[in-house]
């Protein structure tokens, strides 16, 4: 059977149920359908990296669009020229073309929300913060909060938490709030804390969240994991205008990027009526495949009326996001033996062993995906162990469950995942950013645990690759260059960190488009550049599978087509 010129919508749920008969055969990949030639965009003279299981690469190459935004035929520009007479012709003059790129890990409302905050990232003092804030002060009305995120104490000449006592020396009339770098831990000053009207004094903690105090039990300001939550709830929300704005520039920051698609994890209901809205209104420009938050009314959203597709194509729901602990950077990921730099410290799991099991149970019965975060080998080993109790009791379910982040392993705990067919959701940049302080946190033994890709695959695990944004930046070039060089912008270490841990160019490229949609179950709609599959597809300024790895970071995307529409187009 092949996926008919105008794509239905019964044959689109087929296809993104996973159901065979969608993909077309070698025969069928080859047709061409004369009588609509007309309505065929021919993009030709490029070369193209198909990433298709034959793993083409095309020199002279074409492709061919229906003017429903399915690709009819890949090949070479005199045959394509051919079979396409009439065809609307985008001459690519000899640039590179790639299966548009996918975030397996991207926080597309959080990089929104992140727009309307005081950008604190890449500080390297607390007095630089400051700056900053004041900056951003100067655009706020006297009643608002001052919000910001980005922070990372690791790159400070003290990398002790700041405390409240910073923030009420330079804002003493207005309540701060300030979300670190990896989203699991908060600065407030005193006006922040005083609005939640909690006494944070004591010794007492929220389950899986700390509240750093000082040597008489007062709060210091900083808040982790759990914890945040509690100034959070109390935190003004940015006006339904604003965010509807501040998403559509998120969007536009993806696009320029080279990205069609992105898996947004922890997203709530109000989340998926934005992307409806916006499909509805025809102003959602890439592919989102939506992880519900948690074990509340999302979960019971999904059980109830089953996983969403949405006949657009452009938003799927069938995956429930969950946290097994915290972040190495604030300590909150949980070890198996203490911080070697915090010895009493292991870290916060976030739930007992029986209630991961339970809530998998509840998610799977539901016939839905699992993706569960776990960065410490305490965190990850709970998840593991977890999964092999549980995911043999639901045969029926579709499977592809995941571990994001998936950053410390015990050795013992490596080939698991394959073992268990446990897709690694991993973002390169986190290593390359987490390089300089984490065998502080971990010490020599463990730390060659950290950032295991080339033993993950080695041992069968399939690797979804993002980026984690806004923790990390957006640009999927920095994260294919981490990946195949483990060293920073200016070469540092020199040969890589743990360069044995490295991946090919062509497996990097890999995790951010064929393996992240198979993580996403869309691997027979998008990934590759096939027939039958959507015109998903970016146009490069260079060629990024030869380039010297160097130049990598430097890649320019010129255009960006989602269903055989150019939805980008650079300078």
């Amino acid at each position: 059977m092949m996926c008919s010129n105008d794509f239905s919508v019964t044959l689109m749920i087929l296809c993104l149920l996973g159901v065979s008969a969608c993909q077309p055969d070698k025969a069928e990949q080859s047709a061409v359908v004369p009588a609509v030639a007309e309505n065929v965009t021919l993009v030709h003279q490029a070369r193209i990296y198909t990433f298709d299981k034959d793993n083409a690469v095309i020199a002279d190459g074409a492709m061919a669009v229906s003017s429903s935004g399915e690709i009819l035929a890949v090949g070479e520009t005199s045959a394509l020229e051919t079979s396409f007479p009439q065809a609307r012709k985008v001459d690519l003059q000899g640039h590179v073309v790639l299966p548009g790129l996918i975030d397996a890990h991207g926080h597309l409302v959080g990089l929104a929300l992140s727009l309307t905050r005081a950008d604190l990232t890449g500080t390297r003092s607390k007095e630089e913060v400051m700056q900053r804030l004041r900056d951003f002060e100067q655009t706020l009305a006297p009643d608002d909060w001052l919000l910001g995120e980005g922070w990372d104490q690791n790159d400070w000449p003290d990398n002790a938490f700041p405390t409240r006592e910073d923030l009420d020396q330079e804002f003493s009339t207005r309540p701060v709030w300030l979300g670190r770098i990896d989203g699991h831990a908060a600065w407030g000053n005193s006006l922040a804390m005083a609005q939640a009207d909690r006494d944070f004094s004591g010794d007492w903690n929220p389950p899986g969240g700390l509240i750093h105090r000082d040597a008489s039990g007062q709060p210091t300001g900083i808040f982790v994991d759990n914890a945040v939550g509690l100034v959070e709830a109390v935190v003004p929300p940015v006006s339904e205008e604003v965010l509807d704005a501040a998403l559509g520039r998120a969007m536009e920051m993806l696009l320029s990027l080279g990205l069609t698609g992105v898996h947004d994890p922890g997203i709530g209901l109000a989340d998926v009526r934005r992307y409806q809205k916006r499909i509805a209104q025809g102003r959602l420009p890439l592919r989102v495949y939506a992880m519900a938050g948690g074990m509340g009314e999302m979960l019971q959203w999904l059980c109830d009326s089953g996983p969403l597709f949405d006949p657009s194509g452009l938003l799927v729901m069938r995956a429930v996001k969950l946290y097994a602990d915290g972040a190495l950077g604030s300590r909150g990921a949980a070890l198996l033996e203490d911080y070697s730099d915090d010895p009493g410290n292991r870290g916060l799991l976030f739930n007992d062993d029986l209630a991961v099991q339970d809530h998998m149970r509840r998610i799977m019965s539901c016939g839905l995906q699992v993706a569960i975060h776990a960065i410490g080998d305490a965190g990850n080993r709970q998840v593991l162990d977890a999964y092999a109790v549980v995911i043999p009791e639901f045969p029926d379910n579709p499977g592809r469950h995941r571990i994001e982040h998936v950053q410390v392993l015990a050795p013992a705990d490596i080939p698991r995942l394959a073992q268990l067919g446990v897709i690694g959701a991993m973002q390169p940049t986190h290593a390359t950013s987490d390089m300089y302080w984490s065998e502080a946190r971990l010490g020599p033994e463990r730390i060659t645990g950290l950032y295991a890709w080339r033993d993950l695959l080695s041992d069968g695990t399939r690797l979804a690759l993002g980026s984690d944004f806004p923790v990390e930046s957006v640009n999927p070039m920095l994260g294919i260059y981490a990946a195949v060089t483990r060293q920073d912008l200016k070469g540092w270490p020199e040969g890589g960190w743990f360069p044995d841990q490295r991946l090919t160019r062509d497996e990097a490229v890999r995790g951010f488009t064929i393996d992240a949609a198979y993580a996403a179950f869309m691997e027979r709609l998008v990934g590759s550049l096939e027939a039958g599959k959507r015109a998903d597809f970016i146009v490069l300024d260079r060629d990024l599978m030869q380039v010297p790895a160097t130049e990598i970071p430097e890649v320019r995307v010129l255009q960006t087509w989602v269903d055989g529409i150019r939805v980008y187009e650079g300078s």
